[in-house]
């Protein structure tokens, strides 16, 4: 919820967001995508995706958000009932075409996004302080009035990722957002992203190619490549025989 105008949500206990996906399947024209993936995402967990490219990683993400047609179940848990209600959902791309020569800022960015104004004429007082306020929450206020074309990599991703704080979300979806980001920039985003997990008590999934960083900090990791290979702790996942065939290592 909205607390005194920060982007806040009062935590509501283990069990609110909890994503249950029972054989689902996504079939795009003759091709089969995804089929008979099962998963079980905890509240407060930190759930990473891996798999080749073509896994059916971004269709996955793009299921849970309703963006494509699947079958099989997709459900959010609350206790041991199914909600009614879909969760607040914040999701990150992977890319965000941007024009680097224009002059756009981040107070620009996110006006647009969250209010009815022309940005040209006018950007309320208040639209900025909350702005502030949510950038503060991926360590990315002092980026406020930045031009969007002049920033690195991994600002703009904590950019992006303010934006999908707004309002703190139950469930945080991220395709690959540390690509394109040094090694400095994605240590700094995994440990944000940890100390997200653990001040708001949502859960995250995360779509990554980068198996150390993503091993060290998350809880579950699942090999997807069409369907679910393996699933577990990163170390059961990368010990599995299914890990050794997929990326060829012995």
């Amino acid at each position: 919820m909205r607390h005194e105008g920060k982007c806040v949500r009062e935590s509501e206990g283990c069990g609110l967001c909890c994503t249950k996906i029972e054989n689902l399947g996504v079939k795009i024209g003759e091709n089969t995508i995804l089929r008979d993936v099962n998963l079980h995402v905890h509240c407060g967990e930190f759930t990473v995706i891996i798999g080749p490219n073509g896994a059916g990683k971004t269709t996955l993400l793009k299921a849970i958000l309703g963006e494509v047609k699947h079958t099989g179940r997709l459900m959010f848990m609350q206790g041991s009932g199914i909600r009614k209600e879909r969760p607040v959902i914040g999701y990150v791309p992977q890319h965000l075409n941007l024009d680097p020569t224009s002059p756009t800022s981040v107070l620009d960015l996110y006006a647009v996004s969250r209010t009815r104004y022309p940005v040209w004429l006018h950007i309320p007082r208040k639209v900025e302080q909350r702005a502030k306020e949510c950038l503060a929450m991926a360590k990315a206020d002092h980026l406020l009035y930045k031009r969007l074309g002049s920033l690195s990599g991994g600002e703009l991703q904590r950019v992006l990722l303010s934006l999908a704080l707004d309002p703190v979300p139950e469930l945080l979806l991220l395709d690959e957002p540390v690509s394109g980001i040094d090694q400095n920039g994605l240590e700094m985003f995994y440990e944000l992203l940890s100390d997200i997990r653990r001040n708001y008590d949502l859960s995250i999934i995360m779509v990554s190619h980068d198996l150390e960083l993503a091993s060290h900090h998350a809880d579950r990791m699942v090999l997807l490549n069409g369907t679910v290979l393996a699933s577990g702790t990163p170390q059961e996942v990368m010990e599995s025989e299914s890990f050794r065939k997929v990326f060829g290592v012995r």
